[in-house]
């Protein structure tokens, strides 16, 4: 099961980063989290069944209102999740 951890950097704390992200992610079949981190970035993981519906999901995020408040991104595979279930934000 594909599985990416992206680590946003911009304006993207105490802007509804994450609440926006989940909303989004209700669209797609998809699994995962979404936190801030201690240094001003957003961590996003999250996981499909199919690699296309999570590239659908990402570029989503994108191109939604959060595209103008991302600054970089890092993209990374990592294994896939287990004991995951639905989609949370972490606090």
């Amino acid at each position: 099961m594909p599985a990416k951890q992206i680590l946003y950097t911009g304006r993207v704390q105490g802007v509804g980063f994450r609440y926006t992200t989940k909303q989004i992610a209700s669209g797609y079949e998809v699994t995962g989290s979404v936190r801030n981190l201690p240094d001003g970035r957003v961590e996003l993981k999250a996981m499909s069944f199919d690699l296309d519906e999570l590239d659908a999901f990402l570029t989503a995020i994108d191109e939604s209102n959060l595209g103008s408040l991302i600054k970089e991104r890092e993209v990374l595979s990592i294994p896939a999740m287990t004991g995951v279930r639905g989609f949370s934000i972490e606090r």
